[in-house]
């Protein structure tokens, strides 16, 4: 039940500072930070995976209503709902019966960042390819991808180390 109630309040959270703080951030039109997807990353192990796909539209729905971005958030945010428990399984074996959430002391320091990076990657391919529908400018489009998973990156991190202190 404690685990529950701290989703819960890390979905309130996450979400509210996305649509309050990051959504109204963007440096040169390049960096868009994208917080709430912690909420998707940290998810548990054992969740089944239509409920983690259906967290994850909703969530993203949620952000899209917000960002008026018509569905871009609920597609990128479901296809790494979807791809979520193979990445994990690349990283890590979970012994029989346990069901963490991903941090660093349950996935260990390297597999963590590892799984992180591959997320937020994954996540920001799928959300600006979509924005941009286009290839004709490549590389702002690999500009944006690179800086704002950089950035997403570092606040992942500072947050989930303030969270272990």
């Amino acid at each position: 039940m404690a685990l529950f109630i701290q989703n819960i309040v890390r979905f309130v959270l996450l979400v509210l500072f996305q649509v309050l703080v990051l959504n109204n951030i963007e440096f040169l039109g390049l960096v868009n930070p994208y917080l709430y997807i912690l909420f998707i990353i940290t998810l548990p192990v054992r969740l089944p995976n239509w409920v983690s796909i259906l967290l994850s539209f909703g969530t993203g729905l949620l952000i899209d209503t917000f960002s008026n971005t018509h569905g871009m958030h609920a597609f990128a945010a479901v296809l790494i709902a979807f791809l979520r428990s193979g990445i994990i399984d690349l990283f890590i074996t979970i012994e029989e019966g346990n069901n963490p959430s991903p941090t660093f002391y349950t996935f260990g320091m390297n597999a963590y960042i590892k799984y992180v990076v591959l997320m937020i990657l994954i996540y920001h391919i799928a959300f600006f390819t979509l924005e941009a529908f286009s290839f004709t400018h490549l590389w702002i489009l690999m500009i944006k991808i690179i800086l704002s998973s950089l950035v997403t990156f570092i606040l992942i991190m500072g947050l989930q180390t303030i969270k272990s202190k």
